[in-house]
């Protein structure tokens, strides 16, 4: 029983204001879609509602903030998205959001609508706050699958952390001024036994300008020298040393890893062993190396939607008679697979150097957008074909050389393949000296370009020489030979695409077309 004087009650007063029917009291709830708070300020409720808006504006003033701070820079933001700490916090604050922000919607809904509505009325109204409940879910459902992907895939790909080797973010590489890393390219098949590292490449790559020297190793080096006091040392003394290819060392580790890998604890101690292998024959240290299974590659290439190749002469792939036609093409992700693997009427060494080239033109062509767009396919295919033992904490600094590489690097190779290198009595003294040579000639190119700047000289010196093995306008008699008939004894006028002539490293853009 109500008294003269007494105050109103609260509830008596909300129902009083709320609207007059359900569809207004559904504008006002939709209302707190795009502005929570809305509708508790509608209904009075100064206090939750101010402080539902104020912390709604923080939360957008923070991101505007945060893309200021990256102001379209991709790169910084690939750098964040592969670090576990950001992906977590990301996570966990899109679920955090996403669920408050369910919560005003539906209170809203709650404290706007009419008493004594109808039950249609009330079941619109119940799927219009469901629906939009969702408009909050599907994105924050979407970022929490981004961010998951991310971090499944960093944990799945990359290494561990070393121990007793803390990461410094602002030195990442130690003090040094390159850094080695073993490509491999393993071709494993339903039709063969195990995996074979048909493709190896070191790539040694200068951490201040971004230059690269490719060393490219045929698979069918023979007599390969393993580490003193190592196992396969053992196994196969010098001076014969292995029995077999070099692509079969993965695998002749991978049968018996306990016994032979330099370290069975390590990740892939097949993968590891051939890393330190490949380093003590070649002289160099090697940091770390990158495994991507061929099986796999094609779903790489079409997560980034192709590349585009010139190809000069026509190359024959596959079982049924296809080809990759001569002329500029742009290749899906099987056609660049048979593109870096084919032989037919061609050779392994041309295979090398297409595969070089390939390389090169995905470093060129891959552009972070295409990255962004298309990450649940990259991160599918990537964590299914790449296996390396880069740690998690030096991903972000590679992200940046590889931008170095890109923007200011210049790659090129060196192929120990013939006739600068005989692969069945492999001269490895020669071989090392070849390599120191190539790493020599790219610092001192880098030395001339940097004092040709300083001066202000037009003309800025070469890292590399530039093949001359086609055929000139004076060379077209049938008597004279061009520089790659002479130096290989082959009839064909010039190389193919990717082979260098001489034993200088080459620039890649210059024999790549």
């Amino acid at each position: 029983m109500a008294y003269k004087g007494d105050p109103p009650d609260r509830g008596t007063s909300e129902a009083a204001s709320r609207p007059a029917n359900t569809w207004r009291a559904l504008l006002w709830t939709a209302g707190s879609l795009p502005l929570p708070g809305l509708a508790h300020l509608r209904m009075g409720r100064r206090v939750p509602g101010w402080t539902i808006l104020g912390c709604y504006l923080v939360l957008i003033a923070a991101a505007a903030a945060g893309a200021f701070a990256i102001n379209g820079d991709a790169l910084r933001g690939a750098q964040l998205a592969v670090q576990g700490r950001w992906l977590f916090t990301a996570a966990a604050v899109a679920f955090a959001i996403a669920v408050l922000w369910m919560t005003v919607i539906v209170h809203s809904w709650v404290i706007l609508r009419p008493p004594g509505s109808r039950r249609l009325a009330r079941a619109t109204g119940g799927l219009v706050v469901l629906a939009l409940c969702l408009a909050v879910a599907v994105p924050a459902a979407a970022v929490l699958r981004t961010t998951y992907t991310a971090y499944d895939t960093i944990n799945s790909v990359f290494g561990p952390e070393p121990e007793g080797e803390p990461h410094d973010e602002a030195d990442p590489w130690t003090g040094r001024d390159r850094v080695n890393v073993l490509l491999l390219g393993g071709d494993a098949g339903s039709n063969r036994y195990g995996l074979r590292t048909d493709s190896m490449m070191v790539a040694s790559i200068d951490v201040h300008r971004g230059d690269v020297v490719l060393i490219g190793l045929p698979r069918n080096l023979e007599n390969t020298q393993f580490p003193e006091g190592t196992a396969l040392a053992e196994r196969y003394p010098p001076p014969y040393g292995f029995d077999d290819l070099l692509n079969e060392v993965y695998q002749t580790v991978a049968e018996n890893p306990k016994k032979l890998a330099i370290d069975p604890s390590a990740q892939d101690p097949a993968a590891d062993t051939l890393k330190r292998v490949i380093g003590n024959l070649v002289d160099l240290d090697l940091d770390y190396y990158a495994l991507v299974d061929m099986r796999g590659f094609a779903s790489l290439i079409d997560a980034i939607g192709g590349i585009d190749v010139h190809i000069d002469e026509p190359i024959p792939y596959g079982q049924e008679g296809d080809v990759l036609e001569a002329g500029d093409q742009h290749l899906d992700g099987y056609e660049a697979l048979w593109y870096g693997r084919s032989r037919t009427n061609s050779d392994d060494y041309a295979r090398m150097g297409r595969q070089g080239c390939l390389l090169m033109y995905v470093a060129e062509q891959t552009e972070p957008t295409t990255v962004l767009t298309s990450f649940q396919e990259l991160a599918g295919a990537t964590k299914k074909t790449l296996r390396t033992d880069i740690p998690q904490s030096k991903v972000p600094a590679f992200i940046d050389l590889a931008d170095l590489v890109t923007d200011k690097g210049r790659m090129s190779t060196l192929q120990l393949s013939p006739p600068q290198v005989n692969t069945a009595h492999p001269d490895w003294k020669n071989i090392r000296s070849l390599i120191a040579d190539a790493i020599r000639e790219q610092e001192d190119a880098q030395s001339a370009r940097q004092e040709a700047e300083e001066n202000g000289d037009d003309e800025v010196p070469s890292s590399s020489p530039t093949p001359t093995g086609g055929a000139s306008d004076e060379q077209t008699g049938q008597d004279e030979q061009t520089e790659w008939q002479e130096y290989t004894g082959l009839d064909e006028p010039s190389p193919p695409p990717g082979r260098q002539v001489g034993e200088d490293a080459t620039a890649l853009e210059a024999l790549c077309p």
